[in-house]
């Protein structure tokens, strides 16, 4: 535990209701989104650091010393970890990402000294028992085959891989039985201290927090916290594009199609956001209207982006019979490469009516909107008003749609994966055919 209290750094300019930021000598910084009226509060620990900063060696490493701060850290055992959060009437979990990791708390209004301390302990003082490693190492092994024998999560491994191939952002979050095999408890603290760095700590609240309180319990937990000699650090990413095909006895063919785009933080950002919402992000979308409700090819069918700091990728994931994968790979071309230059006003309008519906709502979370501020922070340095983030939806115009789509067909390039029966196996080829000539 980090014991002494040392003042922050001055905190910076905000507009009024932005949440509030701090940052300790160390690097480590403090944001405070009080929101009135609620009785419990969420505390994030992120660190802007995940699988895409492991090299081929330590892969899955990021998610595997997830698990395994959760078997005991500073005083802690793992059932005293959770008894502790329990018993007050709160949760406590953790999640892994290509380029972040994060350990939240929620809690009741005055649980924030507990969830730092129990927080604190787990990314700063794991334990890493080897006895809990060699059990940990045999549960995420588990947790491999099962996503390996889960068409629609087998399904996106294969086009993340199709997409960056022996990349880190190629492979799986969780790594294989081999990689994480070789881990020992002093390598994990070692890369523990890499991944944790606290220069990429973010320390968020949201919902009935003071803000004095959460700065000295940071100050407390995480101000002494040290700089690793040489931090992890994240390559550039390549997006290579081409085809994964496996056939599989299935009821169902699963389809996924992504072509490469913009970052999170590009300028187009948002014109991808709303171009990924009139394709496939509802019932009244260009591919759900298209291929499930005229055509009947399709239960499931929708789009999204996935974006990184850097690149990002446009997606469409389709469930299919088998005979239909053919045609359905087609719809989706044509639909990509027809949109930009016929998006009428009135879909604009209800795509970005969606967007900013789910980005006010999302805020009436305070676990959505703290982990979303400490992400700003990462990426952006300060926090993101909303009425920013507004203005940037409302100025995308049909134009800017345009352009996205052009660049999309200019690429020439795709990731496509094709998992289920032999008759599916053509769609990989169709797609590329119908969106490149």
């Amino acid at each position: 535990m980090q014991t002494p209290s040392r003042p922050a750094s001055a905190p910076s300019p905000r507009p009024k209701g932005l949440a509030k930021v701090h940052r300790l000598p160390n690097g480590v910084r403090v944001v405070c989104d009080p929101i009135a009226g609620l009785e419990t509060s969420a505390l994030c620990v992120v660190a802007g650091r995940g699988a895409r900063f492991e090299d081929l060696q330590r892969s899955g490493w990021s998610h595997l010393l997830e698990h395994m701060v959760f078997k005991g850290a500073g005083e802690r055992s793992a059932m005293e970890i959770v008894e502790a959060i329990e018993a007050e009437g709160g949760q406590i979990n953790a999640a892994t990402g290509y380029e972040r990791t994060s350990f939240q708390v929620r809690c009741l209004s005055g649980g924030l000294p507990l969830g730092a301390a129990v927080l604190a302990d787990l990314v700063l003082a794991p334990r890493l028992d080897p006895q809990d490693l060699a059990r940990e190492k045999q549960v995420v092994g588990q947790e491999i085959a099962e996503a390996a024998d889960t068409p629609d999560d087998l399904v996106f491994e294969m086009a993340q891989t199709a997409a960056y191939g022996d990349q880190p952002l190629g492979r799986s979050i969780l790594g294989t039985v081999d990689s994480i095999g070789v881990a020992d408890p002093t390598s994990l603290a070692d890369w523990r201290a890499r991944l944790y760095d606290p220069a990429s700590l973010v320390v968020s609240a949201a919902g009935a927090v003071d803000e004095a309180e959460l700065l000295d319990l940071a100050a407390r937990h995480f101000g002494d916290a040290l700089p690793p000699p040489a931090a992890a650090q994240a390559p550039e990413a390549r997006f290579a594009g081409g085809e994964a095909v496996e056939t599989k006895r299935l009821e169902q063919a699963n389809l996924v199609f992504l072509l490469p785009t913009v970052g999170v933080s590009d300028p187009d950002y948002f014109v991808l956001r709303l171009f990924a919402e009139i394709l496939g992000g509802g019932m009244a979308s260009r591919l759900f209207q298209e291929a499930r409700e005229k055509r009947g090819l399709a239960y499931a069918v929708d789009a999204y982006s996935e974006t990184y700091a850097d690149q990002g990728v446009l997606g469409v994931f389709a469930g299919c019979a088998a005979k239909d994968a053919v045609e359905l790979a087609k719809v989706a071309a044509g639909e990509i490469a027809g949109l930009g230059r016929s998006v009428t006003p009135a879909e604009l309008a209800r795509a970005k009516a969606q967007i900013k519906g789910a980005m006010f709502m999302m805020r009436e979370s305070p676990l959505a909107r703290a982990e979303q501020t400490a992400a700003q922070l990462l990426l952006f340095d300060r926090p993101l008003p909303p009425a920013e983030i507004a203005a940037g939806i409302e100025a995308v115009t049909l134009e800017d749609l345009a352009r996205l789509g052009a660049d999309l067909c200019a690429s020439r390039r795709a990731a496509v994966a094709v998992l289920g029966p032999r008759q599916a196996a053509g769609a990989a080829s169709a797609f590329s055919r119908a969106m490149f000539g």
